[in-house]
């Protein structure tokens, strides 16, 4: 979901309901008219824009790598492979977050976690930039659900 102008638009429906008007378009042997070629030539351009801008979006938002930077100098202490040496109940495991984690295993989850701390974690919101804790939030999940 990308905002444009102040409004929240859902780029993958946009661009596959356009995507599908274009290729409906072609979809007919008959010739074309002027207003049909003149649309098809200024629909073009946003449909081509859309498709891009959907498929540069990653899955999590997060950089992996940079989060296993940030994961090892501010989370390894009590969190090294994935583990917890406060609360060994409350890993950083698929099936201990699953268990744990307000809000189910995503980054998002995560995210708020880090930023805010819980019980005795502490907070990372004033410590670490948003970019750091969404690289580490995508690094933690990517871990989990690799089995550390």
């Amino acid at each position: 979901e990308q905002v444009f102008s102040g409004r929240s638009v859902n780029l993958p429906r946009v661009t596959s309901a356009m995507f599908s008007v274009a290729v409906a378009s072609f979809a007919f042997n008959a010739p074309l008219s002027k207003l049909h070629m003149d649309l098809t030539s200024k629909v073009a351009p946003i449909v081509a824009a859309g498709v891009l801008a959907a498929s540069a979006m990653p899955a999590f938002a997060g950089d992996a790598g940079a989060g296993e930077q940030v994961f090892s100098g501010n989370c390894a202490a009590c969190h090294a492979g994935g583990m917890n040496v406060i609360m060994p109940e409350k890993t950083l495991q698929l099936e201990a977050l699953e268990e744990y984690l307000d809000g189910g295993v995503s980054v998002q989850s995560v995210v708020y976690q880090v930023t805010n701390g819980k019980n005795a974690m502490p907070a990372f919101g004033g410590r670490l930039s948003d970019e750091d804790i969404d690289n580490v939030a995508t690094y933690v999940i990517n871990q989990a659900k690799g089995g550390w």
